[in-house]
């Protein structure tokens, strides 16, 4: 049997807490998935990454959150429950603690997302097509 790094087994759980960042994650999931116990999980992570498995996944959450306020005119309530916290409150703290400035701060300092809004091809092209017919169909003048 080939020997597997550690490092390896990690990678599964930091996988788990990228890909499901927004289900209640605790330390234990991220150990089953790497297979480890949840303490020696939990030393080998932060040796691996520089940071406990709880705050790599409060940085997923915070991150998440920052998108949605910049490109969505969703309420911080709701960001804040789609990311999987729980607390309001708890929430603004972390993010004020992380960027420096409020979730309604932040969002300000951006233009609104209605700035943004993509209009799909079908309606370009439809509103970009010539008004005036070249091929004299509409107006009856066409050879006889």
């Amino acid at each position: 049997m080939a020997f597997v790094p550690p490092a390896r087994h990690l990678l599964r759980a930091k996988d788990l807490a990228d890909a499901r960042y927004f289900e209640p994650l605790a330390v234990g999931d991220l150990a089953s998935a790497a297979g480890l116990s949840p303490a020696h999980f939990s030393r080998e992570f932060r040796r691996a990454y520089g940071e406990s498995p709880h705050a790599y996944l409060l940085t997923r959450r915070l991150e998440r959150a920052a998108a949605l306020l910049r490109a969505t005119d969703r309420s911080v309530s709701d960001i804040c429950f789609s990311i999987g916290l729980r607390s309001v409150g708890s929430f603004t703290t972390s993010f004020t603690r992380t960027y420096g400035v409020s979730p309604a701060a932040y969002r300000a300092s951006f233009p609104p997302p209605a700035d943004y809004a993509l209009i799909p091809a079908c309606v370009i092209r439809l509103y970009g097509r010539p008004q005036r017919s070249t091929f004299r169909e509409d107006n009856g003048s066409g050879p006889k």
